[in-house]
């Protein structure tokens, strides 16, 4: 149960920072925001300022677009100083999309995790111009609506090549425990899972800021998706840790600085809701599979809304991970029917 004692969650800053535009939102800290083609339209970057150089906190989609917006902001906000070290939160494209960029054209230093590094380069390098079958029998696997799923199946697949620039070889690597020195503060560094695999957030020793990517987000929760690279993964018990873990860590004064949204105040309560959320949606989940369903006849429980074509697919793959949890905790049983979809319900 959310504590009474804690304070509630508050914005600091009301509005955000127009394209190419920054706020100094602590001593040499500046925020700034990229545009996405999607739902979340927006990533959150932030600059810190090391001196005779920038920390950049992740970069934004690779479009030509949010290149000419870097430069813009390198020679504005940023002051001409050059971007010496791009540190990347985790390897989804919205978060490491520029990254080689960075690193080949301004021979900046890219720092993350070894599992971000791993899965980054490999899915950039994996391009496909035709659906692997594995892809799709996990689609069918899953219960997609086969309207959506002969389309897809027709179209040419996302590839990460298609909005992350090539990236070339070689990283510093974060761990788990460890500490780094970003723009003049010493930073703990901890490890979150679920959202994706070794998400890096960092702690100010120094002063209340809080980097934490998208495991830390205010209004919204992130994606917890199980995808074809780990079909049995159990992205919401590897959530519900992180959160129970990271929540040792929160300060009422904390000032979180997320990878989307707004900057805000009052972790300790939001890493209650962070949590709390997920076993109500499991809680309902179970109710609901009383009869036998698929992972797509799942969404009115897990999301309490329509979904719309644009969410389909994160809204499936999400499905698939409270499911497996599920069924990891010993709660349902599954069994395939003719067409290949997996029908869950509860014991």
């Amino acid at each position: 149960m959310l504590n009474r004692s804690h304070a509630p969650l508050r914005y600091p800053f009301d509005t955000a920072p127009g394209p190419g535009e920054a706020i100094e939102i602590a001593e040499g800290v500046l925020w700034m925001r990229l545009p996405l083609p999607m739902a979340l339209d927006h990533v959150n970057i932030f600059a810190l300022d090391d001196g005779d150089g920038w920390t950049v906190i992740d970069t934004g989609w690779s479009s030509k677009k949010t290149r000419a917006l870097w430069q813009q902001m390198m020679a504005g906000p940023l002051g001409g100083k050059p971007v010496h070290r791009v540190i990347v939160t985790h390897h989804h494209p919205d978060h490491v999309g520029l990254a080689g960029w960075f690193q080949s054209e301004h021979g900046s230093e890219l720092v993350t995790s070894r599992t971000a590094w791993l899965y980054a380069r490999m899915l950039t390098l994996d391009v496909q111009e035709s659906w692997p079958e594995e892809t799709l029998a996990f689609y069918r696997a899953a219960g997609m609506d086969r309207a959506i799923y002969e389309a897809r199946a027709a179209d040419r697949p996302f590839n990460f090549s298609d909005c992350v620039y090539p990236m070339p070889l070689g990283f510093t690597r974060l761990v788990e425990g460890g500490t780094i020195r970003i723009g003049g503060r010493a930073w703990d560094i901890h490890m979150g899972n679920g959202h994706a695999a070794e998400h890096v957030t960092f702690w100010s020793r120094d002063d209340n800021l809080v980097l934490c990517g998208d495991q830390l987000l205010p209004s919204i929760s992130p994606n917890l998706g199980v995808y074809p690279t780990e079909p049995a993964a159990d992205p919401v018990g590897d959530w519900l840790e992180s959160c129970e873990r990271l929540s040792a860590f929160a300060r009422e004064d904390h000032l979180v600085l997320p990878g989307h949204k707004l900057p805000y105040t009052g972790l300790p309560a939001r890493m209650v809701q962070l949590i709390q959320n997920h076993h109500h949606a499991l809680e309902r989940l179970l109710e609901h599979l009383s009869e036998p369903r698929t992972a797509h006849d799942c969404f009115k429980p897990l999301f309490r809304r329509e979904i719309g074509a644009g969410e389909y697919g994160l809204a499936l793959v999400e499905s698939v991970g409270h499911l497996n949890h599920l069924l990891n905790e010993g709660q349902v049983t599954r069994e395939r029917r003719e067409d290949g979809a997996w029908l869950w319900q509860r014991l």
